[in-house]
């Protein structure tokens, strides 16, 4: 502290964790303004009298390709980080383009920029890891998605009821501070290591990463067509959609982050699939007014708040299953892109022809059926493999005193001695095996050893088999 003083400067210590929420979510708060689907670049388009469907397309593909091809160039904290900062200086210099009238480096910019976006967004996930321990990251996720969305929010103003390049100018101020707060970011360690046990299920991951994904194609269908379909039959209400858009998906997120801790969110999955469905029976059936237009928005977007968390949240817990991280996320959260992508080239080649205008509209609801089919096999397969996750089991979000008090349960029934209870009150809130020896003041192999006790004494391989048993004894 006398040192930073000596020097003239007040330096403020920011967590790893706070420090990837703000600077992810001010380059998304750009990104989601500006590439995907932005306003800023509508009224750009708007402003110069431009059609950009095919540059929005072609944007949303780059997004995607980045996304799936970033593990291949970014394989450690220290890349992630450089690429952070050098896409940031390109994606403000990019952005300088759009304030001169259309040519073809717009075209050439946004496409290289969406590329670069993409690959920052995978890489997010070596801090993601490495900031958070996995049973937290559910939290870390939903603050990243709605300070975004705030922030998104608040640049759209600007660029609907003030200017274009008001809005631009904004988003660049965003991505300045991306630049300032990546720049502190820790690039000394990776958070890589794959323990034995991950090793032995990587099958199992591949099987469940696929299943996820096609799950996130199919249900994000509806995005894309929303975005085609639902958002320009609302456009003469442009004082509302400015910034009523997203504020029911924050609140949704908000609910989700802070529901009680007995609550088991799986049911409200369900719940979500039934609001979509709803969306697009009150777009079809009521008309284009005020009141249609919150109705429908708030079940669309409120739903889309569920299943984004959702989707985020499982990929954050299998970050723990690869030795490169950037993988799984960009992996995941491409069958996202690849969704809407696919739902607005529908939604525009059905709204472009002489189709009536429910066509559309049915198809989505076909969509909510096939996704309400796969949803059980999905969550009883995810369940067999993440138990710990809040929208999977409820454990993991109860208190610390809770779960140490089932696990004293099972050591009253005489199978656990009292540090064996210890180990596995600590093992069950997902902490490691480093952590664990850490607060018990004894070494890992000393842990391990436990561990290894606990297992045989409950006929268990695994600690999601563990928080099973448990859960048996409290019944």
């Amino acid at each position: 502290m006398a040192g930073e003083k000596g020097c003239g400067v007040l330096r403020v210590e920011i967590s790893e964790r706070n420090l990837s929420v703000i600077f992810h979510s001010l380059f998304s708060s750009w990104m989601l303004a500006f590439l995907f689907e932005g306003q800023i670049l509508y009224s750009l388009a708007a402003f110069y009298d431009l059609a950009i469907k095919v540059m929005v397309f072609g944007s949303i593909a780059a997004i995607f390709a980045g996304l799936v091809l970033c593990s291949f160039f970014i394989q450690s904290r220290a890349a992630a980080k450089r690429l952070f900062l050098y896409s940031y200086i390109f994606f403000i210099a990019v952005s300088v383009i759009f304030f001169f009238p259309p040519s073809l480096l717009w075209t050439a910019g946004i496409t290289v920029g969406s590329f670069l976006a993409g690959g920052c967004v995978a890489a997010w996930a070596f801090y993601l890891k490495s900031g958070t321990p996995k049973n937290e990251r559910i939290k870390t996720v939903a603050d990243m998605l709605i300070l975004s969305n705030v922030l998104m929010i608040i640049i759209n103003m600007a660029a609907i009821h003030i200017s274009p390049h008001v809005g631009l100018a904004l988003s660049m101020v965003m991505l300045l501070g991306a630049f300032i707060f990546a720049w502190q970011l820790p690039e000394d360690h990776d958070s890589s290591f794959t323990s034995a046990g991950q090793k032995a299920s990587s099958l199992s991951m591949v099987k469940l990463l696929f299943f996820l994904c096609l799950f996130i194609v199919i249900i994000s269908i509806n995005s894309g067509l929303m975005y085609q379909m639902i958002n320009p039959a609302f456009a003469h209400l442009e004082w509302l959609t400015s910034w009523y858009w997203a504020v029911p998906y924050i609140a949704a997120l908000f609910v989700m982050r802070n529901l009680p801790r007995r609550i088991n969110r799986s049911y409200i999955l369900y719940l979500a699939i039934a609001m979509i469905g709803l969306s697009f029976i009150s777009f079809m059936s009521l008309g284009r007014s005020t009141l249609s237009y919150l109705v429908v928005n708030t079940l669309m977007l409120g739903a889309c708040g569920v299943y984004d968390l959702f989707w985020w949240s499982i990929l954050g817990e299998m970050l723990e299953f690869h030795k490169n991280p950037a993988k799984i996320l960009g992996i995941g959260l491409s069958a996202n892109v690849l969704g809407v992508l696919l739902g607005g080239l529908i939604g525009s080649t059905v709204t472009s022809s002489d189709t009536h205008i429910s066509d559309p509209t049915l198809l989505a609801l076909v969509v909510v059926c096939v996704t309400m089919v796969l949803l059980p096999p999905l969550h009883q397969y995810l369940s067999s493999l993440l138990k710990g996750h809040a929208y999977l089991s409820q454990f993991s979000e109860m208190s610390e005193q809770e779960q140490s008090k089932q696990v004293d349960l099972a050591g009253r029934f005489g199978i656990l001695s009292e540090r064996e209870s210890q180990v596995a009150s600590l093992l069950l809130q997902g902490k490691t095996y480093r952590t664990i020896a850490g607060e018990l003041y004894i070494s890992e192999n000393t842990v391990k050893y436990y561990v290894k006790n606990i297992y045989s004494k409950f006929n268990i391989r695994s600690r999601a088999e563990l928080i099973e048993i448990v859960q048996e004894k409290e019944t």
